[in-house]
């Protein structure tokens, strides 16, 4: 009898357990509040990042990681620069000799104006460098004007539009959804849309982000609308825009942490809102050597060090090890009476 009672509290226990992890997990997966990861304050990113660098950052891994950007066409010396940045600050041999030589090739008086004419006749033939001042203008509202007067030419003469470009030149002048489903903070999300704008021209968007800004482009806006009426406003689809408009904000607190280029040099990272909002947390914690630390660990080990368990996952943690424990518990049961069971026979 009491064996039986205790079978049935086990197989009760169980199945309460298995009943409130399954709620805990469903919770997490539809509140983003209950997420399984929460963001470290800035003082745990800082020291999460140099626990992580004291075991990523030996010569042989710099080693790897300025033979790569070496050989990269166009040369990311935003990048080789950090690495070397944290080769010195940690006392690690690279080859110098090959950093400078590199750099005297792509810094000569001839290479310079021939790359910064480039860069500023078409801004995908920048590279990350101090020339990107050639494309000052794509920062500003002054090229925000000139991409919408071209793509409305196109528009006009029927030829076909791009539409993340009229999107990302119209919210940095205040015209678009983003700037609308802010609620008016329109400051922000310009200068955020001016990097991601700047980004896509050089191509260092990763390819979900892309796929970001070409769905909000062509959900967000109502096309027929504008092709019937011509206004911008009227045309914006705002619910449709939130994934974007939170990515754009986030990258205006990465550059508002550090200089446009290293922002740039990010953006290559960022997937998403959940991305830029870590590595903009990131940027405020470490400062400059924000840069190195991902060139060093990786954006998934960097990532990692900007995250820690939630509250509610610990406590999911705790209820999966106490189903376990019931399991065994069982198991145990089960198998001791089994052992009864078969030494009775054998007693027989």
């Amino acid at each position: 009898m009491l064996r039986r009672a205790a079978r049935a509290g086990l197989t009760a226990l169980l199945a309460l357990s298995l009943v409130l992890a399954a709620a805990s997990m469903i919770r997490i997966a539809r509140d983003p509040a209950l997420r399984p990861f929460a963001d470290r304050a800035t003082a745990a990113i800082a020291a999460a990042m140099d626990r992580e660098m004291a075991a990523a950052a030996t010569p042989a891994r710099i080693a790897e990681r300025l033979t790569a950007l070496l050989a990269e066409e166009p040369r990311n010396w935003v990048a080789i620069d950090a690495v070397t940045d944290v080769a010195r600050e940690r006392g690690l041999p690279y080859d110098m000799a090959a950093v400078e030589a590199a750099r005297d090739a792509d810094f000569s008086i001839a290479a310079r104006a021939s790359t910064c004419a480039a860069c500023a006749w078409d801004i995908a033939q920048c590279r990350l460098s101090a020339e990107l001042l050639c494309q000052a203008p794509m920062l500003t509202g002054i090229g925000d004007v000139k991409d919408l007067a071209r793509e409305g030419m196109h528009y006009a003469a029927g030829e076909e539009v791009d539409p993340v470009t009229v999107a990302l030149s119209a919210v940095g002048l205040g015209a678009t959804a983003l700037v609308l489903a802010s609620g008016g903070t329109s400051l922000t999300l310009k200068a955020g849309a001016a990097a991601v704008k700047t980004a896509r021209g050089m191509r260092l968007l990763s390819p979900p982000m892309t796929a970001m800004l070409q769905r909000a482009a062509r959900e967000g806006l109502d096309w027929s609308a504008l092709r019937r009426t011509g206004d911008l406003r009227r045309a914006v689809r705002p619910g449709t825009l939130g994934p974007l408009t939170e990515t754009v904000r986030e990258v205006n607190r990465l550059e508002g942490a550090l200089p446009t280029v290293e922002t740039l040099a990010l953006l290559r990272h960022i997937d998403g809102p959940d991305d830029a909002r870590r590595i903009a947390n990131a940027a405020e914690a470490l400062g400059p050597r924000t840069v190195g630390r991902m060139e060093v660990l990786g954006k998934a080990r960097f990532l990692r060090a900007t995250a820690r368990l939630s509250n509610i996952a610990i406590g999911l943690a705790a209820g999966l090890w106490g189903i376990a424990a019931a399991l065994m518990g069982m198991a145990a049961h089960l198998g001791h009476t089994a052992a009864l069971r078969l030494l009775r026979r054998l007693a027989r």
